[in-house]
């Protein structure tokens, strides 16, 4: 495995299935998704059957806490062993240049691994890698109880690279015709298509290359109208927050007792650009389950004078007023809660964005006991499947601009959580690529 200091980078041993297995059943969409949707994990396992897979490596957690959570877990570490032991998964080195396509997008990106020394997912962090959003410590336990101790990583994270002349992924989208073929296919429940390329060392060579260049002090100084002082930001969190800061406290906790030369060291994971044409920044939505207390006495509680609510005729002109807000207020649609539908506005907001004002208020009012609990959803058609249910509610936020991303982390540090995601449920990264870790 090579490894390139300078931009926080290692060229990985990828561990991939061996010939013959059927990949529709291999890949899985990322453990986080479809937490509220029950159902959309029993289709996965039907699908599966006992034919070999990354369901059978992975842990969705639509199961966390709920029985059988030890025994899952020593079940997915004991079937990574024995997916080595047996040539199931077989190790190849290099890059790999990653194609998905689904509705009608296609994005692209590359495998490699980074180095967990050069990030920091601290507030205020000023380190080449960076989250964009807050990490919640109180969620990282049962993700190092998943990883540690396991042989192996297979990631869904997704980090972002701001390269808006297209230097370092789309070269590869141009040559491909020339890289070896790894896999092609369609993924299952109507998640479109997967493709991966082994990236030659010629390749390999202009990726570090292009990374460098938007490394630059200068460069980096000059696109961003910053001072030469400011630090850089190479890598930024799109997908994954938690699962790259569950490898962080893992590896700093290690790191004295093994040394700077481990696999836990680095981190599996796919760039992509930004500013790549197939890649959309969705919203995420909040649903309450099972309200405790009264939510529109508690929101006025909250912010007083400033707050008011229209009630709406349909989901549709929710959705309308809220996408066309012009700013002067922040306007956050409200489903349920003891209405149908509705518009939130917020004068003099705390935070820049709604989604950081409408957030403060929900950790208050969860931890009050407003609700039983409190999941992030992707689209509408969710947030009013869910919130119409009696006894709930949801809010529904509009989408941040992906361009805004970079700029705004670097300037006034991490967003608050869940405030964008790299497009719908759907679109999330399928399980594909493993990694030894042990």
């Amino acid at each position: 495995m090579k490894i390139i200091n300078d931009i926080g980078i290692q060229i990985p041993q990828v561990y991939l299935p061996k010939a013959g297995v059927d990949l529709n059943k291999w890949a899985i969409i990322a453990c986080d998704q479809f937490t509220s949707e029950p159902e959309y994990w029993h289709d996965v396992e039907k699908i599966v059957g006992d034919a070999p897979s990354t369901l059978n490596l992975t842990f969705p957690e639509v199961h966390l806490e709920k029985p059988g959570e030890e025994d899952r877990i020593k079940s997915i570490q004991l079937t990574m062993r024995k997916y080595m032991a047996e040539g199931i998964l077989q190790p190849r080195d290099g890059l790999i240049y990653v194609e998905r396509t689904v509705s009608g997008k296609t994005r692209k990106g590359i495998i490699l691994c980074l180095d967990l020394e050069r990030y920091d997912f601290n507030k205020g962090s000023s380190s080449l890698i960076r989250a964009t959003e807050g990490t919640i410590v109180d969620r990282l336990p049962p993700r190092i109880k998943i990883r540690q101790g396991a042989a192996m990583e297979l990631p869904h994270i997704l980090v972002l690279i701001d390269d808006p002349n297209h230097t370092v992924i789309e070269p590869l989208t141009t040559d491909k015709a020339r890289l070896e073929k790894l896999y092609d296919f369609d993924l299952m429940l109507e998640s479109g298509h997967l493709a991966g390329y082994a990236v030659n060392e010629a390749h390999e060579n202009q990726v570090v290359e292009a990374l460098r260049g938007l490394a630059s002090p200068e460069t980096f100084a000059a696109k961003y109208d910053i001072g030469a002082d400011q630090p850089v930001l190479l890598f930024a969190m799109g997908d994954g927050n938690h699962s790259l800061a569950t490898a962080k406290a893992i590896w700093e906790k290690m790191k004295p007792e093994v040394g700077m030369d481990h696999p836990s060291r680095y981190a599996l994971v796919e760039i992509e650009n930004v500013h790549d044409e197939g890649l959309e920044f969705e919203p995420i939505h909040r649903v309450l389950f099972g309200l405790k207390k009264d939510l529109f006495a508690e929101l006025e509680k909250i912010f007083g004078a400033n707050f008011s609510y229209t009630p709406l005729a349909s989901g549709t002109e929710m959705i309308r007023r809220v996408d066309n807000a012009d700013g002067s207020k922040q306007a956050i649609g409200l489903v349920g809660g003891g209405k149908q539908f509705g518009v939130i506005e917020i004068a003099n907001p705390s935070s820049n964005l709604a989604v950081g004002a409408i957030q403060s208020f929900l950790d208050t009012f969860l931890k009050d006991g407003g609700a039983e609990k409190i999941d992030y959803v992707h689209g509408e058609d969710v947030v009013e499947r869910l919130a119409l249910q009696n006894g709930n509610a949801g809010f529904y936020l509009a989408g941040m601009h992906k361009n805004e991303l970079f700029k705004t982390v670097i300037l006034d540090g991490a967003l608050p959580r869940k405030t964008f995601s790299m497009g719908a449920a759907r679109e999330k990264r399928f399980y594909m690529e493993a990694r030894k870790i042990s």
